[in-house]
């Protein structure tokens, strides 16, 4: 009895075991204060399923653990066990119980000038000496930052601290002056490349697609995935002029696919994720003479469109785009789907021109094209396969399959080179491009800037004569080679640089980068 009794008292004097929180009690107790209320975002990014899609699950449970470096993402390894890791992570995958909502109210609300655009002075701030239409803008997904590189003498300019998962593919204004930046969570940023500073964000929703800027200069449209909507802002300041939520035809919403400008129409094209349908929205004023019935209602107030020219001409189809490319004189769109489906559209007939026969998964928005011996040639990688498809377009047909290592996701050229060079980041080839000769539509060499590592995502200078490589690693490096000789040139040290961007050659459409 003696014995017993001891043995009861020792076990009411231990501590009892330590029972795991709900993971959204631990959210509320560790990530709350940074990330906002409903996961939605605050000083530090959202962590709904949409911002996180495109996130491994080891990474986020290794940034839950360990932190992330040149951040204020501290580690809570030391305060969380493995299972409560684990399951907070999970938690943040799932949907939240409410859903989460952000209203015009809340886009103006966000909005953030730092310097008025009025003010700017008219010429560049830097060196006479430096071109600022070969400025290189690197977006840098490592530590979320961006560099502008001078792309004569490949010396950084400036570094600065972006919004958290930046698109890889930021606009730009038809001078070439101000760039676009479109994060993950809703930020869109407008930055300065003359004085190198940033002009003003605004937060236009919770997950978003991308943005495309007019060729006059005067609208950016962000196409949101959450909520479902698009969002026209003016360019010069980004205040917001209008919402319209993306619905179809039966009035069913969608997530936005993908917005693009077509320069020569004056119009944004629009694919929608969740509905079979192809939007043109016109900004011309006189799209109602141009389209006979397309209702347009073009009123101006105070320099802006009030009651808004955001009435597509809609498109039916009888596919879900995933991915689209347009001719050279954006008369037609070539889209493709998840289902390996590919068709032509014509966006003034509004109908179906062609069938293509491609297989696996087209990575059409980063094709180019070319023209040798008179003939219009489009090429694109292709993201479930290692090859490169070479279509006619003035036949609409497929020429060749070039075989590359492994699947790739970046093709790039330019006007002043014969050669075309892709990736194969989507394989375990990662660390291969493969050269393509333009004239023979056969494979000239095969590189390896450093083995290993993954080769990704080739831009080249001004005038074509230097390709800059991205080494898409933390860190990592971008490596200028002599697009002749494939020697390098210089490497510069990077955080895992996922694109970089020539300034002339986006604004003039060159016909070897994605637009």
């Amino acid at each position: 009895m003696k014995l017993a009794a001891c043995l009861l008292t020792l076990a009411a004097c231990l501590p009892l075991p330590v029972l795991a929180a709900s993971p959204a009690a631990l959210y509320q107790q560790y990530c709350q204060s940074c990330h906002g209320e409903g996961r939605m975002g605050a000083m530090a990014p959202a962590l709904l399923p949409q911002s996180l899609e495109r996130i491994k699950a080891a990474e986020v449970l290794s940034v839950i653990r360990d932190g992330r470096p040149a951040t204020q993402m501290s580690g809570f390894g030391d305060k969380l066990s493995d299972g409560d890791i684990s399951a907070l992570a999970a938690w943040l995958h799932s949907a939240p119980a409410a859903l989460p909502r952000w209203s015009e109210a809340d886009t103006a609300a966000s909005r953030v000038q730092y310097v008025s655009p009025q003010t700017l002075p008219l010429r560049p701030t830097f060196a006479a000496a430096i071109d600022p239409h070969n400025l290189f803008v690197v977006v840098e997904a490592g530590d979320h930052h961006v560099s502008i590189l001078d792309g004569d003498r490949f010396a950084p300019l400036t570094r600065f601290k972006s919004r958290f998962a930046l698109h890889g593919g930021p606009k730009f204004s038809p001078d070439g002056r101000f760039v676009y930046f479109a994060s993950r969570d809703g930020w869109v940023t407008q930055y300065d490349l003359y004085t190198l500073q940033t002009v003003a964000e605004i937060r236009v929703g919770l997950n978003t697609r991308n943005v495309a800027v007019s060729a006059d200069g005067r609208w950016v449209l962000a196409g949101n995935t959450l909520p479902e909507t698009l969002v026209l802002l003016d360019a010069n300041g980004l205040k917001p002029v209008k919402t319209i939520p993306v619905q179809d035809r039966s009035g069913k919403l969608s997530r936005v696919s993908a917005v693009y400008d077509a320069a020569p129409r004056q119009s944004f094209v629009v694919a929608l994720k969740d509905a079979a349908e192809l939007w043109e929205i016109s900004y011309d004023p006189q799209a109602e003479k141009i389209y006979p019935g397309y209702v347009h209602d073009y009123k101006m107030g105070e320099g802006l469109a009030v009651s808004g020219f955001l009435n597509p001409r809609v498109t039916p189809l009888d596919m879900v785009l995933d991915d689209f490319f347009f001719d050279a004189s954006y008369r037609h769109v070539m889209a493709a789907s998840r289902e390996g489906r590919a068709q032509v559209i014509n966006l003034d007939s509004r109908s179906k021109v062609a069938e293509l026969a491609l297989d696996g998964m087209p990575h059409l928005g980063s094709g180019i094209t070319f023209e040798h011996n008179g003939q219009h040639f489009m090429a694109t990688p292709n993201l479930k396969g290692g090859r490169v498809t070479v279509i006619d377009m003035d036949r609409w047909q497929v020429v060749t399959q070039i075989a590359t290592p492994g699947a790739g996701f970046f093709l790039r050229s330019h006007e002043n080179t014969p050669y075309a060079w892709v990736d194969a980041m989507m394989s375990p080839q990662k660390d291969t491009l493969t050269i393509i000769d333009k004239r023979s539509l056969t494979v000239a060499r095969q590189l390896s800037l450093r083995p290993g590592k993954t080769n990704a995502h080739v831009e080249f200078t001004r005038d074509g004569r230097y390709a800059l490589v991205s080494i898409m690693e933390t860190p990592g490096e971008l490596v200028v080679v002599d697009a002749a000789t494939f020697r390098e040139v210089k490497a510069l040290p990077m955080m895992k640089p996922i694109g970089k961007y020539n300034v002339y050659n986006k604004v003039n459409r060159s016909e070897g980068t994605s637009h």
